[in-house]
């Protein structure tokens, strides 16, 4: 008897330090690291978006950085170079506004007026990404459209003068 009961006394105090070994192991709120800085959590946030939409009036929200903000002067490599948004507002230079893809897929939520032409990245019959263009009017009527790898596609007022002008919101590449 004496034996099972001290038994019990070793499991129950191996329980009570497996417990605390467990709550030491796996606190409830994530410590910041060894020279002070917070963890490191994505939340896909576009950086530099507050100075891009100062400076050239586009709002871009979120992405995957596989689509990026580009000067419309970057020379293409190969037969890619950069996509072109172009917009009746006072955006980016002129009414145009570029990006770059970096990769076979991507991602980018962002906020352009007025847009009525995207043209593709490809700079020769063939070239270019396959992408897709989420848009919306000012009325709240929503469309996607697949935008050329290689050549222009009109969208809202620039596929019929009588459209609405419609907002991009969205690009989506590998579509």
């Amino acid at each position: 008897m004496h034996i099972k009961a001290l038994g019990a006394i070793g499991a129950a105090a191996a329980i009570a330090s497996f417990g605390l070994w467990t709550a030491q192991a796996a606190p409830d709120k994530p410590h910041a690291a060894a020279d002070g800085q917070a963890p490191l959590v994505e939340d896909y946030s576009y950086p530099g978006a507050a100075e891009i939409q100062q400076k050239y009036h586009v709002i871009l929200t979120s992405g995957d950085g596989h689509i990026v903000f580009a000067d419309c002067t970057t020379p293409p490599v190969g037969n890619v170079g950069v996509l072109e948004v172009r917009s009746t507002e006072n955006v980016g230079k002129d009414g145009l506004v570029c990006f770059k893809v970096l990769g076979s897929t991507g991602h980018l939520e962002l906020r352009l007026p007025a847009v009525f032409e995207i043209r593709g990245d490809g700079r020769t019959s063939g070239a270019g990404h396959k992408m897709k263009a989420d848009l919306t009017t000012d009325a709240g009527q929503h469309s996607t459209v697949d935008v050329a790898g290689y050549g222009s596609t009109p969208v809202g007022i620039g596929a019929n003068p009588n459209n609405a002008p419609t907002t991009l919101l969205q690009l989506t590449v590998g579509a």
